[in-house]
């Protein structure tokens, strides 16, 4: 394939599962053949301001055939149905719902609720990153024809936990410090299972929200958990390989997930989780652990109270997990899926 496209897409400070998505992809395509010519969108984005949107609008007349982030998209529906309309191709890359954005403003919240509604209906063509944010797609905006392109996971050694080889179970949480991947939670769950032999580490970018951060190593104080819980900063590379490796369980606490990248990090790992019911993040588990209500400390104390005092749970979902490992989506498989919505 020798087809054109540019891609519009706004890179975030922080390291995000986003941007992976995106860097991936690009290369992906690129070995696919197709001829992808990125487009930095620079702003404060969803929530731009008129020059922004300007800038965007006239951003669309350098190519023919796009794929847009909804990041930019959602925000702009005016500017994508004009360049369809114009001839242009349009493709809205769905990363997830800034409507269910707790870090925004809930009047900016309600507006993009309507703007990506408006946009998702004049795309060309739709592509979201899980089965589960296209039925969400189908189900708020009425759309059902998005393609689904789940983000793979690179290769990942086994890991070795630490309960098999008689050391206290290792939990992991791994994610930004924000109020929407709800850290908080998980902290006020493990302050109810202090009476268990347990450790755990809260790895991520800890200056999103300072003041949430400032306030769960306040919590972990007051709870009595300085010692247990390890708030160590952002990881990557060997260092956060080092983290995966002697972890036992991963405790998911995001509020809204699209996948849930990190939780497909950990099946490749042979690591099962904790994950909020009613997210994306059910469909990464792929079914190797258990799920509680979003933002219920004690339902998600009483899963990890089970887990951490049944030996045959805990061997069965390291096994399924170990098993599982194989299953896990590719990056070829991703790329694949978007190179047949932009061959169409």
């Amino acid at each position: 394939m020798s087809r054109r496209v540019g891609f519009a897409r706004w890179r975030s400070d922080v390291p995000s599962g986003g941007n992976r998505y995106d860097e991936q992809l690009t290369t992906g395509l690129r070995a696919l053949g197709v001829d992808l010519r990125e487009y930095a969108v620079a702003g404060p984005w969803p929530t731009p301001g008129r020059d922004d949107l300007r800038r965007f609008e006239e951003l669309l007349t350098h190519e023919q055939h796009w794929l847009v982030g909804n990041i930019v998209g959602s925000a702009a529906p005016e500017t994508i149905g004009a360049a369809v309309e114009a001839g242009r191709r349009v493709t809205m890359l769905v990363h997830y719902f800034p409507a269910d954005d707790p870090n925004l403003d809930p009047v900016d919240r309600r507006r993009l609720a309507t703007a990506e509604a408006d946009a998702v209906a004049v795309a060309s063509d739709v592509v979201a990153t899980s089965a589960w944010a296209a039925a969400e797609i189908a189900r708020r905006y009425g759309r059902g024809d998005a393609v689904v392109a789940v983000p793979g996971v690179d290769p990942a050694p086994l890991s070795d936990g630490s309960v098999r080889s008689g050391g206290p179970a290792q939990l992991l949480w791994l994610g930004r410090g924000s109020r929407g991947k709800d850290p908080l939670t998980v902290i006020d769950a493990l302050s109810q299972v202090r009476d268990h032999v347990w450790t755990a580490r809260l790895v991520g970018p800890d200056d999103v929200d300072e003041g949430l951060s400032s306030q769960v190593r306040d919590r972990i104080v007051s709870l009595g958990l300085a010692g247990r819980v390890d708030v160590p900063g952002p990881m990557q590379g060997r260092d956060l390989e080092a983290v995966w490796s002697p972890t036992d369980l991963l405790v998911h606490s995001s509020r809204s997930e699209v996948y849930g990248m990190v939780v497909s990090e950990a099946l490749a790992h042979g690591i099962p989780s904790l994950v909020a019911e009613g997210t994306g993040a059910v469909e990464a588990q792929q079914g190797v652990g258990a799920t509680f209500p979003p933002g219920d400390a004690d339902a998600l104390a009483a899963a990890l109270g089970e887990w951490l005092t049944d030996r045959a749970l805990r061997d069965r979902w390291r096994d399924a997990a170990a098993r599982q490992r194989a299953q896990v989506p590719t990056w070829a498989q991703t790329a694949s899926a978007v190179f047949q919505v932009l061959e169409r």
